[in-house]
């Protein structure tokens, strides 16, 4: 099984936050699993980082160091993932979700995640 992280989920793990399932905990402590994070999660991160909204000392490098630990893979945002963004129903209206949504659909990956908006898609997702 390959996994999509939500962003909030590998910030957490940056914390080691109680907020983490044990599931997730158990994900993302086994080096066998396939862990991935979209590149539109750091670009969130870099946004909310320069607006103020998320305190992260060493800003998107400790988000990218945070996911080098974590054993987790960037996964790029291609064309697929911006045509099925484009279809899909306005459920959820946050751009970075809809594109990790988009993401897990056209890769065939589970999304970890516990936004209740994203578990309103037919996507798997675990929490």
């Amino acid at each position: 099984m390959r996994y999509l992280l939500d962003t909030h989920v590998i910030l957490w793990a940056l914390d080691n936050d109680k907020r983490l399932s044990e599931t997730m905990v158990r994900i993302l402590q086994d080096s066998v699993i396939e862990k991935y994070v979209s590149i539109a999660s750091a670009w969130e991160v870099a946004i909310k980082v320069n607006s103020g909204k998320l305190r992260l000392d060493g800003g998107v490098s400790e988000f990218f160091e945070t996911v080098h630990q974590n054993q987790v893979e960037l996964l790029p945002i291609t064309a697929r993932h911006l045509e099925i963004v484009e279809i899909l129903p306005l459920i959820h209206r946050d751009p970075f979700d809809r594109l990790l949504i988009a993401a897990t659909k056209a890769e065939g990956m589970t999304i970890l995640t516990a936004d209740e908006n994203i578990h309103q898609y037919e996507v798997p997702s675990v929490w």
